[in-house]
């Protein structure tokens, strides 16, 4: 007679583990790992290791699009300093599939719904439209000869200002994902600070210094000091955005519904200052100054724009006219940029010569991607690879001449003024002012800094500067109040508010 088992004999949990239909797969799968790892090396190990974390991820992408968002902002920081580490299959091209993910996240859940696209048709939105579409019809340039290049260069210059602002601009949509964000950048400021002075205190890791012993030595080892990049792609990018994020963060941590965000801002500004120096960077010294002054300006106080100005004429005069610090090494080569006849702007100036004549029978630029060391290998006898461009503007106009340069410049400067308008005249709750200056101030030195250093365009600070654009241009999303007067001013049949419903600010989550 059958008699039933014990309840204590029945084999679950680890127990199964033993049994030949759990233990033969789990075999098969280390064997077929190893084989492939012997095969292929490290890098698909990791590959394997990752994987099903990588399927985790999705099916939360998949559920909320905003991580998508989220995950291009840390990568940003992390993903060109990833490559001395481990040659990982795609990690190049690894945002432009979280911006693809991204758009299908939103496709798929709102499959059998109409999504609100709305929010993305503004006149940023065109602009970085139309930015794209030249950068697009450049493809007719018959100075073009690597399509390779062509393809790598529009994705970045080209294509992901557009994007990443329709995705900040449909998903940004609250206070509580809008200050998400913030945390995450600074969160990735404060680690790429730290990062920094590990390299200047303790010393570069193995892989740090056999990057370097492959060339790189020669940009970022100066009379015999390393100049600090962190986990960025170069110290240029790393001392750009450390003072971008040291501006945006000094400001934010002036006012702060609670007492910790005000610490965390501050530390993340006071540390992106810190590595501002840290990077020898001299080009960088221009963002704070700038930004500052800005911030100064949109005040509209007269006591906080004299004391502003007074501060900042302090620092100029500590560069430029005094010897204070001169033998600290970062405070050395700053000091450099306040120097109008230093020997590498010369050089700069005379490289500028140089392109003006080849650019003046090239309107539309020698291609784009097409200038500076980035092809020297691919296309070594080209005129335009023996020319250094340092600056962002320069290489712009080496790429895609005169006429993208007027056009670049005209899109950051109408919205740089537009955001300085709305902040002084429009906005009305302070937080969502004093959110909106520190975006705008930030972007502000950027603009400047790029002058002397090919950054605006580089991540992670591109990324960082195209949610600020998206978010400066469209304030009304977090002031109630102003959407209130905009919403009045668009259905004037409807009753008017009041005045103390268009003046009380809404509360900060």
């Amino acid at each position: 007679m059958f008699s039933p088992s014990h309840p204590f004999e029945h084999n679950t949990g680890s127990g199964r583990l033993g049994s030949p239909g759990f233990f033969i797969p789990l075999l098969l799968v280390g064997i077929l790992s190893a084989w492939f790892v012997s095969k292929q090396g490290v890098s698909i190990g990791i590959t394997l290791i990752i994987f099903p974390f990588l399927i985790l991820y999705l099916v939360f992408l998949f559920r909320n699009a905003i991580l998508g968002l989220y995950t291009i902002a840390f990568l940003g920081f992390v993903i060109l300093g990833l490559m001395r580490y481990a040659d990982i299959a795609m990690v190049g091209t690894s945002i432009d599939a979280l911006i693809v993910l991204s758009f299908i996240s939103i496709f798929f859940k709102h499959f059998h719904d109409r999504f609100d696209w709305t929010p993305a048709k503004r006149d940023v939105t065109l602009l970085a439209l139309i930015w794209m579409l030249y950068g697009l019809f450049s493809i007719a340039n018959p100075e073009i000869k690597n399509m390779h290049i062509w393809i790598s260069s529009f994705r970045t210059v080209s294509a992901y200002m557009l994007f990443i602002i329709i995705l900040a601009l449909v998903l940004i949509n609250t206070e509580k994902r809008f200050y998400i964000f913030l945390y995450i950048w600074a969160t990735m400021s404060i680690m790429a600070s730290l990062k920094g002075m590990t390299q200047q205190y303790i010393g570069v890791d193995p892989w740090e210094q056999a990057w370097l012993d492959r060339g790189a030595y020669t940009t970022h080892v100066l009379f015999g000091k390393l100049r600090i990049f962190s986990f960025m792609s170069d110290a240029g990018q790393f001392g750009a955005n450390q003072a971008y994020s040291g501006v945006v963060f000094l400001i934010l941590s002036l006012k702060q519904p609670t007492v910790k965000r005000r610490l965390f801002f501050l530390t993340a500004g006071l540390l992106g200052i810190w590595g501002m120096f840290l990077s020898g960077t001299r080009g960088a010294i221009s963002v704070p100054l700038v930004g500052f002054m800005l911030f100064f300006v949109l005040k509209k106080n007269k006591y906080v724009l004299i004391s502003g100005a007074v501060f900042l004429a302090v620092v100029f005069v500590f560069f430029k006219y005094t010897m204070i610090g001169q033998d600290i090494q970062q405070i050395r080569r700053m000091r450099t940029a306040f120097d109008p006849n230093d020997a590498s702007l010369q050089t700069r100036l005379a490289n500028q010569r140089t392109l003006a004549k080849y650019l003046s029978t090239r309107p539309i630029g020698g291609g784009l991607g097409h200038a500076g060391k980035k092809v020297q290998k691919t296309l070594p006898n080209s005129f335009l690879a023996n020319i250094a461009t340092d600056s962002w503007y320069v290489m712009i106009w080496a790429e895609q001449g005169i006429v993208g340069l007027s056009l670049h410049l005209f899109i950051l400067f109408y919205i740089i003024i537009k955001a300085s308008y709305l902040i002084m005249f429009r906005i009305r709750d302070p937080m969502v002012k004093l959110n909106m200056t520190a975006l705008a101030a930030g972007m502000m030195g950027i603009m400047v800094a790029s002058y002397g250093n090919a950054v605006l365009g580089q991540i992670p600070t591109s990324i960082m500067i195209y949610v600020s654009m998206a978010m400066m241009l469209t304030p009304e999303r977090f002031d109630k109040a102003m959407a209130l007067e905009m919403e009045n001013r668009r259905n004037p049949a409807k009753p008017e508010a009041t005045e103390n419903s268009l003046t009380k600010a809404p509360e900060i989550e």
